[in-house]
């Protein structure tokens, strides 16, 4: 077994807003994907320790960034865009491998879009760059 996952093995799966991850349909349209998970600060720096800056983690976040090809009728693409147009959550779970890929890991839940960017470069395909923000955090998969 490899000690690494690599990309094209990954998968972007979408639904309705709340939809456990069994419903969930793949995005097979989607390029590279970037997951972003961070977290706010607080000082907690204190005259006891050492002259040194002291922080600890606040609030967190979590969007997703990925490009499409631009392609009316696909399910995933219709999605997104009517998630963006219609200003509704979308539920995404973005894993390191299959959903029914024993090992499989990442976020879930439900996202809203909050950019929906279509890039019409002269020699590929148009795509869509599209930025979803969490809304409802519901679980870090690991599929057993």
């Amino acid at each position: 077994m490899a000690n690494y996952v690599l990309g094209m093995n990954a998968k972007i799966y979408q639904g309705a807003a709340g939809a456990a991850l069994a419903s969930l349909t793949e995005m097979s349209n989607v390029k590279d994907v970037t997951v972003n998970l961070e977290a706010g600060e607080a000082d907690v720096t204190t005259r006891g320790n050492s002259g040194w800056r002291a922080k600890a983690p606040t609030l967190r976040e979590c969007s997703i960034e990925f490009e499409m090809v631009w392609k009316p009728g696909d399910t995933g693409f219709e999605a997104v865009k009517t998630a963006y147009l219609a200003g509704t959550s979308i539920e995404l779970a973005a894993l390191d491998g299959g959903k029914a890929v024993s090992g499989s890991q990442g976020p879930k839940g439900s996202f809203s879009i909050t950019a929906f960017s279509r890039k019409e470069a002269l020699e590929e395909a148009i795509t869509a760059s599209v930025t979803a923000k969490l809304d409802v955090w519901a679980e870090w998969v690991k599929v057993a």
